[in-house]
């Protein structure tokens, strides 16, 4: 779980494995802090809206429910209509849409449905968490990048030992002649991953 902070609003983003999920309720917020259940509310009301969550649901989620979905989509627009997240949820099989209860609750969307919320919501809005979203992944891969090499190097380092052993250490050494051995060899494989040495 991460925060960003969009144009003075700290909005949620949750890693779902494969997918991010980002809160419509942080970014309802954004709009009245008071009645964010009410934004996604009259949001998921717009036939428009509804259009949308059905094509994205059909290409990504096997298990939706078309006929459930067909029910909703022609009452969509009707002054009476009211759909709520979790009558979504439970009457389609959504995985578009999540809703949360507890310490950090709210509703949540897979990206590309919090992307279109934004832009209900505000254009300029929207604009500013897609360049946040965007820092948020570059921030995560470079220090998914730097834990590879860190793991690559510690997988690699028994290997590494036992090859100098066998191969760079002559027979008749002292004991503080081999570990510096060892010390100039490590910092070359340091140097090769990541630029540095053990004491940098």
């Amino acid at each position: 779980m991460a925060k960003i902070d969009v144009k003075g609003t700290s909005v949620t983003v949750v890693s779902g494995g494969v997918d991010d999920y980002i809160s419509l309720t942080d970014i309802a917020r954004y709009k009245d802090s008071e009645r964010t259940d009410y934004i996604i509310q009259n949001w998921l009301r717009n036939r428009n809206t509804i259009e949308f969550l059905g094509i994205w649901e059909q290409l990504n989620n096997p298990d939706f429910k078309p006929i459930e979905f067909d029910g909703i989509r022609n009452q969509a627009g009707l002054n009476s209509f009211v759909l709520t997240p979790k009558r979504w949820i439970e009457s389609t099989g959504a995985i578009g849409i999540t809703s949360r209860a507890g310490r950090y609750g709210g509703t949540y969307a897979h990206k590309d449905i919090a992307f279109e919320f934004a832009s209900w919501v505000s254009v300029e809005f929207k604009l500013y968490l897609i360049k946040e979203f965007q820092r948020l992944k570059e921030t995560e891969y470079q220090q998914l990048g730097w834990d590879i090499r860190r793991n690559l190097a510690r997988i690699n380092y028994r290997i590494h030992t036992d090859a100098i052993k066998a191969r760079l250490i002559p027979p008749k050494l002292t004991p503080q002649q081999i570990n510096l051995i060892y010390a100039s060899e490590a910092d070359l494989l340091n140097m090769a991953l990541f630029g540095k040495t053990a004491k940098q």
